[in-house]
């Protein structure tokens, strides 16, 4: 399959979780059926003419920004931190869309500054989480040697899908795969202290990582990987048999006779991030070959319903490729055409340097200026 469907399908499928979800989040399963249905909610409500996406998705968006950010710097100055670092500085960008009015001075808060700043719509608040507003909030950006809080909140895994994708595009094969994995435990817990916090986010980089970059590779053992994966990483965490077993568990019951909700109960709601990831891949192994079908078991619960559609989206997205995401899910979708520039840009990476003769005037505007003004429309794709 393309690589380049991939990596729009993996950004565009979180999104339409995200945005799914997000009409249910805070509804309970009564709620929910009795409003939609005994099969739940399947279709969009517009809002505007539009779909709307929530923090989720805006902050992957501020993610897949800050990769790019840095990566550009890298090459064009010479200067290279910690990918963590960059995306730290970038989430700050986004706490300023939530906190201040649209537009916030660029040249006064250049480091925390993206292009995707220009779009008025990312300072419109769609139920940020607490613990990424308080933590970002107090100016200090956990570690996993220093962790800012005690939360495990989902917050920090529903967000680092670019960093899997990123990396799947073999630009940067000096970067083993459990470096790359760890990028996205140490992004987490700039705002997510607790080892079930980031661990889980380190195994979504891994499973999107894989999904991405291979053809041949099933969710389910994709996620058989990356629990080995995290057992190399974090062989000393006193959480990971919880998050192991409940991996198997997911497995288990999505090859198994339970229907959808009386296994996702089982499983948890989604509000932390470990629950969050466990419904994403029971929904993503049962339904592999189903976008449809995957994110309607998704969002259909009590829990954190947007969390879990994304995160199943992002997986799937990976798997499957937009072309596979049906048709009903792309049309009006908010920032769909946002996505698909930064899902591109991800997938061709920068390809200037400080010494080279090619120059690419939208890159340029977009990572290094960070002038660049998109005209995002909510339209029939």
């Amino acid at each position: 399959m393309d690589k380049r469907d991939k990596f729009r399908g993996c950004l565009i499928g979180g999104a339409v979780g995200d945005a799914l979800g997000y009409a249910v989040e805070f509804c309970s399963e009564r709620e929910i059926f009795a409003k939609y249905g005994e099969s739940g909610i399947s279709e969009y409500e517009l809002s505007g003419g539009k779909v709307i996406i929530s923090d989720d998705t805006q902050m992957t968006m501020f993610t897949a920004t800050a990769l790019l950010d840095g990566v550009t710097r890298g090459k064009m100055r010479g200067i290279m931190s910690g990918w963590e670092e960059y995306i730290a500085l970038e989430y700050g960008g986004w706490y300023l869309t939530q906190t201040e009015p649209f537009p916030v001075d660029r040249k006064k808060n250049y480091a925390k500054y993206s292009w995707i700043m220009n779009l008025p719509q990312l300072f419109e608040r769609r139920a940020p989480g607490n613990t990424c507003l308080s933590a970002l909030a107090s100016g200090m950006h956990g570690t996993l040697e220093k962790p800012i809080n005690d939360s495990k909140g989902c917050g920090g895994v529903m967000r680092v899908a670019p960093i899997g994708l990123y990396f799947a595009n073999g630009n940067h094969e000096r970067t083993t795969r459990l470096e790359i994995d760890l990028i996205g435990a140490k992004s987490a817990a700039i705002t997510h202290g607790h080892e079930l916090g980031f661990i889980p986010a380190a195994a979504l980089v891994h499973i999107i990582g894989l999904l991405a970059g291979n053809d041949n590779i099933s969710v389910l053992d994709a996620l058989a990987d990356s629990v080995v994966t995290m057992r190399k990483i974090f062989r000393a965490s006193q959480d990971l048999e919880r998050f192991h077993k409940l991996m198997e568990k997911a497995a288990d019951l999505a090859e198994g006779s339970d229907n959808d909700l009386e296994a996702i109960h089982k499983l948890g709601e989604g509000w932390v991030a470990e629950e969050t990831l466990a419904i994403a891949v029971y929904c993503a192994i049962k339904y592999q070959n189903d976008f449809e079908k995957a994110i309607r078991a998704a969002v259909n619960h009590n829990g954190d319903s947007d969390s879990t559609g994304a995160v199943c989206g992002n997986i799937l997205g990976a798997k499957l490729g937009l072309s596979n995401i049906p048709q009903k899910y792309k049309d009006n979708l908010e920032f769909y055409d946002v996505l698909t520039i930064l899902a591109d840009d991800l997938l061709d990476d920068c390809q200037m340097s400080e010494y080279g003769d090619y120059y690419d005037e939208a890159w340029d505007a977009k990572y290094i200026k960070k002038t660049y003004k998109f005209k995002t429309e909510y339209q029939t794709v």
